[in-house]
């Protein structure tokens, strides 16, 4: 044993051509915990909502709406910024929606959404791709604030208390964006959209 750990431990402080290959791994190590904070750093601030609206197409529409619904200002004081709704946490998933944003960096270079005629035109189109997304995921990112076993049905309107019995209980299929399509944001034209799972009102 102590042979063995004496061969490696040579290995380990025998130079490259210049450098050690101790200072080379300890170097690497240390290289990539920069690399990873810098990584992540950038990765929490491009989550910030700042970094969302510095563009006007975002800050002037979308934003623009939050700024009057509950998700925003509520008695409670806790609020749902971009990122909440519109990046999962889990860092795999974080990262696909990262990638999948570039599409909209694409868009803002070449000028795709850059007038309120130009947003309003291509709102259903973005609309509908974010309500598949949300879809596809059982609506993760509202779920990570609202869970239907910690939910008071009783203190919900009818139509709310009905619906999230239903879903809860799996009487239908149906996840949180089939039913709050407009929560946040202004609805596109909507014509010929269900705006109900299931055709229910």
């Amino acid at each position: 044993m102590r042979r063995w750990l004496s061969r490696y431990w040579h290995i380990f402080r025998s130079p490259s051509l210049h450098f050690s290959l101790g200072f080379l791994v300890l170097g690497g190590f240390i290289s990539g915990i920069i690399f990873w904070g810098g990584f992540n750093t950038a990765m929490e601030y491009t989550n910030t909502e700042s970094f969302c609206i510095s563009c006007h197409e975002m800050q002037d529409n979308v934003y623009a709406e939050l700024k009057y619904t509950v998700h925003h200002h509520n008695r409670s004081g806790v609020r749902a910024t971009c990122s909440d709704c519109h990046v999962p946490h889990e860092w795999t998933n974080k990262m696909g929606r990262k990638m999948e944003a570039s599409k909209e960096v694409w868009g803002k270079i070449f000028g795709t959404i850059n007038t309120p005629e130009k947003f309003a035109d291509k709102r259903l189109e973005m609309a509908e791709r974010e309500w598949r997304r949300l879809k596809a995921n059982d609506s993760l990112e509202c779920r990570n604030c609202h869970e239907f076993e910690y939910m008071d049905f009783s203190r919900q309107t009818p139509v709310a208390q009905r619906m999230h019995e239903k879903a809860f209980s799996g009487d239908i299929e149906a996840t949180c964006i089939d039913c709050h399509k407009g929560i946040a944001h202004r609805l596109p034209d909507m014509s010929g959209v269900p705006l109900w799972p299931n055709g229910e009102p």
